[in-house]
């Protein structure tokens, strides 16, 4: 049975642990890891009947797969530790790969696979078909509340103040590339969800970081974080629309999770449905 190390303490890692001791999921978790021992050992103590916690190079040495839920700000480093020993490794923290692209070429010089999964964003696999022919663009608008945007650095460096907003206000439109370094996922502030995910894994399964545009609003009200995908081509036109839920940590949307969970049990599983 394959294993999997999970590094980070979050929404995430719950749900697959949840995942494979209710059985949904047929891998063995060989350990869990955190930057800071004491909060994945408190992590672990909510289950009951934990899986072991290891330090990161032991976690590397025991698992198959390494999968990053913990932020971008570990991604490089974590990449080149489980590359050099011979290890697969999933991604969720995706606009890291942006910032660091070397992480792609290395994967594909070493042949240990990078996994990315689709997380709050459905539609990856029609954009990753359309974009092998030719496509005139691809267009990304995100709907989010107020509250779910502040404190993101763009907002901040603009003196963009969200505060009482009475209706829908456009706040950034520009590159996904530009999104993913004004939206990151790994913000230290209570309120604010990032996007940056979302974003470059849009912008890798079409035409790139630099092409792929962005839009984002805040909507007074809004309940859900919605997503609405526009790509047109020489196959026609595709629109992909979004509405996701929120989890138990409003960080991270309920598909999120669930596709992760999906996309480990494709690693292990022969049949592979869709492109």
């Amino acid at each position: 049975m394959k294993s999997i190390g999970i590094v980070g303490c979050g929404a995430i890692g719950r749900a697959l642990i949840a995942a494979v001791t209710s059985g949904q999921l047929a891998v063995r978790i060989a350990g869990v890891t955190s930057r800071t021992e004491k909060s994945a050992r408190d992590f672990l103590g909510t289950f009951a009947s934990p899986p072991p916690y290891m330090s990161l190079s032991e976690l590397i040495t025991a698992a198959d797969l390494i999968v990053e839920a913990a932020g971008g700000a570990v991604v490089q480093s974590l990449a080149e530790q489980a590359f050099a020993a011979g290890k697969d490794l999933m991604v969720i923290s995706v606009g890291a790969l942006l910032e660091h692209p070397e992480i792609i070429k290395k994967s594909r010089q070493s042949g240990c696979r990078l996994y990315v999964p689709s997380g709050a964003i459905a539609g990856l696999d029609g954009i990753k078909s359309a974009c092998v022919g030719a496509v005139s663009h691809v267009t990304m608008t995100t709907r989010k509340p107020p509250n779910g945007l502040e404190g993101a650095p763009y907002l901040v460096q603009n003196a963009i103040s969200l505060v009482g907003l009475q209706e829908e206000k456009e706040v950034f439109s520009g590159t996904a590339r530009e999104a993913c370094r004004g939206f990151p996922a790994n913000v230290n502030v209570s309120s604010w969800r990032g996007i940056g995910s979302g974003v470059a894994a849009v912008s890798l399964a079409g035409i790139g970081p630099d092409r792929t545009r962005i839009r984002i609003i805040a909507v007074p009200g809004l309940k859900r974080n919605c997503h609405d995908i526009e790509v047109e081509g020489e196959f026609g036109r595709l629109h992909v629309h979004i509405e996701n839920v929120p989890s138990e940590n409003p960080k991270t949307g309920k598909l999120t999770a669930l596709s992760i969970i999906r996309s480990v049990q494709d690693v292990v599983d022969p049949v592979r449905i869709g492109t």
